[in-house]
């Protein structure tokens, strides 16, 4: 096996916005909140981060304030995907010289490469750093999936040592486990869909829900990985109602809501991301009621 970065549940967390920027006091609350609940890893600017609508600078700062506030105590790891490689080039080369401890890379959206393109775009970015890259499949989102035989191609390159799989497909996902045995660490990144990757030999999640329950999320983990499977399954389906609550509406709008609820100081969503429609927000709310969280 290359080198594990992390084992567990690692946090796609939120960026707390103001009017003017980052509200990086309250970042520091969240990362030190999720740490003290056992979280596994800060995974920042990512999707659930809202990098989409940052502007270099504020991608910049949030990867830099994260690695610097963490201080080591769990891996950092940074989302420097784009569609534009030489950005991602350049994002992934900044995040390694200022602390990052690993790199997620999603699959470019829009321009619609070839599997091939993808060999190339990531192995590009693979090779600019000398810190470990996570593959981010989401088909949803970006419109393209990556194919078994391009991750076996891939698997072979030497910073490349993990997926974040969230295609929603356990049979693919089984055959990528055939493909590429130990060579790719696999991470859920769905959260209904955690202790079912773990049986085939998944290492974690990257995860949601560990934004409003991050010791929960946690301990779905070690739970299976102390041998619990069956307590792990009941953790895992006893949060059924707050998953689907946290994606009723497109990730992060229901996350963000839902630390807002909790009396974090989120700020803002940034469209065009807007706020939830009142019935959605009934269901949210009363999931988040039913865990004690409100």
């Amino acid at each position: 096996m290359k080198r594990l970065i992390f084992k567990g549940a690692g946090v796609a967390i939120v960026t707390p916005f103001t009017e003017e920027g980052i509200n990086f006091p309250e970042l520091g609350r969240m990362i030190d909140n999720q740490i003290k609940n056992g979280t596994d890893a800060i995974i920042i600017a990512g999707t659930t981060g809202e990098a989409a609508t940052m502007d270099d600078a504020e991608h910049k700062e949030a990867i830099k304030f994260a690695a610097e506030h963490t201080k080591k105590r769990v891996p950092v790891i940074a989302g420097t995907g784009s569609n534009d490689t030489a950005y991602a080039v350049q994002l992934s080369q900044y995040a390694e010289s200022v602390g990052a401890d690993g790199l997620l890379l999603v699959t470019p959206y829009y321009n619609k490469c070839t599997q091939k393109g993808l060999v190339e775009h990531f192995t590009k970015i693979a090779d600019s750093v000398n810190i470990p890259c996570i593959l981010y499949n989401v088909p949803s989102r970006t419109g393209l999936s990556i194919k078994v035989s391009t991750y076996a191609e891939l698997a072979k390159h030497p910073n490349i040592v993990a997926v974040k799989e969230a295609n929603g497909d356990l049979s693919s996902i089984l055959r990528l486990r055939h493909a590429v045995g130990d060579e790719l660490t696999v991470y859920s990144g769905n959260d209904d869909q955690i202790v079912p990757i773990l049986s085939i030999g998944g290492m974690g999640v990257i995860s949601v829900l560990s934004n409003v329950a991050p010791k929960e999320t946690h301990d779905i983990c070690q739970l299976y990985f102390d041998g619990k499977v069956e307590e792990a399954a009941k953790l895992q389906i006893a949060y059924t109602d707050l998953i689907d609550a946290l994606f009723c509406e497109t990730n992060p709008i229901p996350a963000k809501t839902a630390m807002r609820l909790m009396g974090y100081a989120a700020g803002p969503l940034r469209l065009p991301l807007c706020e939830m429609e009142p019935e959605n927000l009934k269901k949210l709310e009363t999931a988040m009621k039913a865990h004690n969280l409100i």
